[in-house]
């Protein structure tokens, strides 16, 4: 989604939070892109545009923007935090081998909390689903490979232990 310059503004100044070059050009990066991002990838790719950016003032603006709800972090394989701006209700798909994060926008699922067997003595704040398996370029690249291995041992080897 293109955001503009003047969203980004409402947006910071609704949370009360002061608008920078930096911070906006971050955020803007992520709230552009679908492809949940590491702080890292987002580092490299605002530094061209903000040379004198540094990986610190990334970590920091990330952090300051998940504490008032404008991105939230996405961590599945406990290595590395990638980040999503896009903090409506959604779900994921996950790839198991080239590990890209695929949004899904489903209202059936954000029901599933109504239909749960939930104790009425826990507060649910939010929840999220998650789909485990593989996306049509690993689909695709698994079917080139001459000796392929089973799937099931494929998804051993590259999920990492939390």
């Amino acid at each position: 989604m293109i955001i503009s310059q003047n969203d980004i503004r409402t947006r910071f100044k609704a949370q009360g939070l002061k608008v920078t070059p930096q911070r906006a050009a971050i955020y803007k990066a992520l709230a552009e892109t679908t492809s949940h991002p590491t702080a890292e990838a987002l580092f490299q790719q605002v530094a061209k545009d903000y040379p004198m950016i540094s990986p610190n003032t990334v970590y920091y603006t990330l952090s300051t923007l998940k504490n008032v709800g404008l991105v939230k972090e996405v961590n599945y394989w406990h290595d590395r935090t990638r980040f999503d701006a896009n903090v409506t209700p959604h779900h994921h798909l996950i790839c198991l081998d080239c590990r890209a994060i695929f949004d899904i926008e489903d209202r059936s699922l954000n029901q599933i909390r109504q239909k749960a067997k939930i104790p009425k003595d826990f507060q649910v704040l939010s929840h999220q689903v998650e789909f485990y398996g593989y996306c049509s370029s690993c689909q695709k690249a698994q079917a080139r490979q001459p000796s392929s291995s089973s799937r099931h041992s494929h998804i051993q080897s590259t999920r990492r232990k939390p």
